[in-house]
């Protein structure tokens, strides 16, 4: 990770964006800021930064948009900034690759707290990551390349699906909680009904592996508890 990581704030409103940017800079961030969905996407794709802070409700293109198109092409961090506190939205944002939420109206230190946990987990990524595979018959996760492939194809997996099935197949067999999954594949807690997030990557992810059993393996639910990579034999 850089000395001086950039942090693209996006948000539509001025106030915010003058106290996050101070709050930011003072912390040593290079902070670049954009008002509008499509610009965002713009000054991304211009000059990718460390992180991303991006407003939900935008205009152009809202921050479900953007994330979307980043997601297409990157793995950069990115916080998602909601005036909602609806569980709907949380699952939505997760779902389509944001690493951590933050709900307004929020306290500044805070805010620097997630952003500087969300860099410490993404820096040195590919160092941490390095020669980082699972192999089982049909099956290859890989968190070097963040690919997965199954029955010899490419299966197309959003980091944090990925990230989900590469976490409970190096652990064959044990189970997990979903609280202990948002913990150790998010870094942070997701209380209260929101943990449905979790049964929201299984499923995708069950959907993108169909037939595995014939191949003595696959993500099974334990009713009551939680997930396990189940292996036969």
């Amino acid at each position: 990770m850089k000395d001086h990581p950039t942090i693209l704030l996006v948000d539509d409103d001025a106030s915010i964006r003058r106290l996050v940017q101070l709050y930011l800079e003072k912390e040593g961030y290079t902070v670049r800021t954009a008002d509008r969905g499509d610009d965002a996407l713009a000054e991304f794709r211009h000059l990718p930064p460390d992180l991303m802070l991006l407003d939900v409700m935008l205009p152009g293109l809202d921050g479900l948009q953007v994330l979307t198109q980043v997601r297409k092409t990157s793995q950069i961090p990115v916080i998602m900034l909601t005036a909602k506190d609806e569980t709907f939205d949380k699952v939505i944002g997760l779902g389509l690759g944001a690493d951590d939420y933050i709900t307004k109206p929020f306290d500044s230190k805070e805010l620097v707290a997630r952003v500087k946990a969300v860099l410490r987990r993404s820096g040195g990524a590919e160092d941490e990551h390095e020669e980082k595979e699972l192999s089982f018959p049909g099956l290859t996760v890989s968190l070097s390349k963040y690919e997965v492939h199954y029955e010899g194809q490419k299966v197309e997996m959003p980091p944090k699906e990925l990230e989900v099935l590469y976490f409970l197949a190096s652990h064959p067999g044990q189970v997990f909680t979903r609280d202990q999954l948002l913990e150790q594949v998010w870094g942070f807690d997701f209380p209260g009904e929101s943990s449905r997030t979790v049964d929201v990557h299984i499923k995708r992810v069950r959907d993108k592996l169909p037939g595995c059993e014939k191949y003595g393996w696959r993500v099974m639910t334990v009713w009551g508890v939680g997930y396990k990579f189940e292996v036969e034999g």
